[in-house]
């Protein structure tokens, strides 16, 4: 396939899967890990603007703080759709003609980054269809063309520290592709869920919590018997988190690792607080989560030591 092509073709599915994006969705969470829907069509709306002074023969300081912090501002889609029409313009006008660009890394063929850039919008395309309940499928073409482009390459990417570890692909080809990436293919509710539920206890907000939890939920926590001791009930459970956050100094909890499959999900975190004496501590454990209509309805935790 021509490079642009497949270029054009990728910020089109992009384009595509932001258009669908509702406007109660925009805070939901997504495969990146710390990155909301906003946040991923913040990161791309970024690149497609570095990308016409960038292919145009500008430096990284000539270009500078330019594309910092909200790009999208109170209309993420017309952001995201405009700065894509400029970067397809800019790069149809300038891909025939060859050359290089000055990337954060130095100097690179204008072809190689452009197959950079085909390659995270249909990935990000992917991210931002799963997390919103949008369409999911790939194009073949495009997920072959960025798959054979990307296995040699997958290794120094991954050394460098740019994808996180393979994924799970559950086979077919673009299971495939988003497991090079670092993606699990069936990513969905669960997962969601996971992140949210997660997100809220590291922000230490107890209705958060609560509004993720459903009204018959169960709580077992690590305690002095030996089958630890049990909550049952909305009420009883936030009476724990109203202790846990409101009696406790500086608490605070860090996710560490966290997988999700079916109606389960695994979250190990950190729990750090100060003593009254204004020593530090902090316990390590893990939580095995049960969903329910994307709702916590058990969570049996189980602390190290």
């Amino acid at each position: 396939m021509d490079l642009n092509t497949l270029y054009h073709r990728t910020v089109e599915a992009w384009a595509d899967r932001v258009n669908a994006v509702g406007p109660d969705q925009w805070d939901r969470p997504t495969p990146c890990r710390d990155w909301t829907v906003s946040d991923l069509t913040n990161h791309v709306v970024g690149e497609d603007l570095w990308t016409a002074p960038l292919v145009n023969g500008s430096t990284i300081a000539e270009v500078g703080d330019r594309f910092d912090g909200d790009l999208v501002g109170d209309d993420p889609v017309r952001a995201a759709l405009d700065a894509a029409m400029e970067a397809t313009t800019a790069v149809a006008q300038r891909l025939p003609e060859g050359g290089t660009v000055q990337l954060s890394y130095g100097e690179e063929q204008l072809t190689e980054y452009v197959y950079q850039l085909a390659t995270d919008h249909l990935v990000h395309s992917w991210d931002l269809a799963v997390a919103t309940g949008g369409d999911t499928r790939l194009d073949p073409h495009l997920v072959s063309e960025v798959a054979t482009w990307f296995a040699p390459r997958e290794e120094l990417y991954r050394g460098a520290g740019a994808i996180g570890p393979r994924g799970v692909s559950h086979g077919g080809a673009q299971g495939e592709m988003l497991a090079a990436f670092g993606r699990d293919a069936e990513w969905g509710a669960t997962h969601a869920a996971l992140a949210r539920f997660s997100a809220a206890f590291g922000s230490g907000d107890v209705d958060a919590i609560m509004a993720l939890m459903t009204d018959d939920c169960v709580f077992e926590a690590t305690g002095p018997a030996p089958d630890g001791v049990r909550q049952e009930g909305a009420d009883a459970v936030r009476a724990v988190w109203v202790e846990v956050f409101g009696q406790t100094r500086d608490a605070a909890f860090t996710e560490e690792e966290s997988y999700a499959g079916g109606d389960r999900g695994v979250l190990r975190w950190r729990f750090d607080w100060t003593g009254d004496d204004g020593t530090p501590g902090h316990v390590r454990g893990a939580d095995v989560l049960r969903f329910r209509d994307g709702k916590v309805c058990e969570k049996l935790s189980y602390v190290k030591g």
